[in-house]
């Protein structure tokens, strides 16, 4: 997948200098690395971006793009299939190129629903706020919040989302506070408030982080499951006992 470095659509230094004066811990990590940019890889249309995050879902990334490569082989004119083009494509084609059963249900729901402008062109999404895109884009077969978080960040640079979900942001977030174990989603949700209206920013810096010393990244996982207090059971187990033999 080419990418091309971009600056985003909003001021950044503004950005970076709330960002700054909110949070010292986030300073520190912005001025030890580089500036944040966003990348795309040319895809304008939203059709088109999710068409190829849907190719991209649960492989890696050499074969996800060999798989893309062959899908945008049946369109004409060297891009991927249009809308039109991709309901008219046989399951078998498709299959053929490497996709599994679901992702050609998804990728035909996709064209359907872009048809019937379910899923907004390019113009039409610049209009839409975040909240109204993710409702859209989320009914779509085999697309959920993630996938549209990517979208909103990397192909439309908008500067407020945070993915409580993505385990790098997570990652990013331990190793940039000091934590032990990765937060819980709603955990990194409360914190972020204090990034508002730049969360995009911050997310970006927490994969920064998780870049930057990827081995200790690697040492961060989940809270172990805490464990019951035996005695505090027994005892309810005794007053239950206690009630029902009375």
């Amino acid at each position: 997948m080419t990418t091309e470095r971009r600056l985003p659509p909003f001021d950044l230094r503004l950005a970076m200098d709330t960002l700054a004066a909110k949070d010292p811990r986030l300073a520190r990590l912005m001025q030890s690395t580089e500036e944040f940019r966003t990348e795309t890889d040319g895809a304008e249309s939203p059709y088109e971006a999710l068409l190829e995050a849907v190719a991209y879902q649960s492989i890696s990334g050499k074969a996800a793009e060999t798989i893309f490569k062959r899908v945008k082989a049946l369109g004409s004119g060297g891009s991927a299939p249009s809308p039109q083009e991709m309901l008219k494509l046989p399951a078998r084609a498709l299959r053929k190129a490497g996709l599994s059963g679901a992702k050609v249900l998804a990728m035909k729901d996709l064209a359907r629903k872009t048809l019937s402008d379910v899923v907004p062109s390019r113009a039409a999404a610049e209009a839409l706020s975040d909240e109204e895109l993710v409702a859209r884009l989320i009914s779509v077969r085999g697309v959920g919040a993630w996938t549209v978080e990517m979208f909103l960040i990397f192909r439309l640079g908008r500067p407020d989302v945070l993915p409580i979900h993505d385990l790098g942001v997570q990652k990013g977030y331990a190793l940039t506070y000091g934590k032990r174990y990765i937060p819980k989603p709603k955990q990194l949700l409360a914190f972020g408030e204090r990034w508002r209206p730049y969360r995009t920013v911050a997310s970006w810096y927490m994969w920064r982080a998780v870049h930057r010393d990827s081995s200790k990244a690697r040492k961060i996982g989940r809270a172990p499951a805490k464990k019951k207090n035996k005695r505090r059971k027994a005892g309810r187990r005794q007053r239950a006992a206690s009630r029902v033999s009375r």
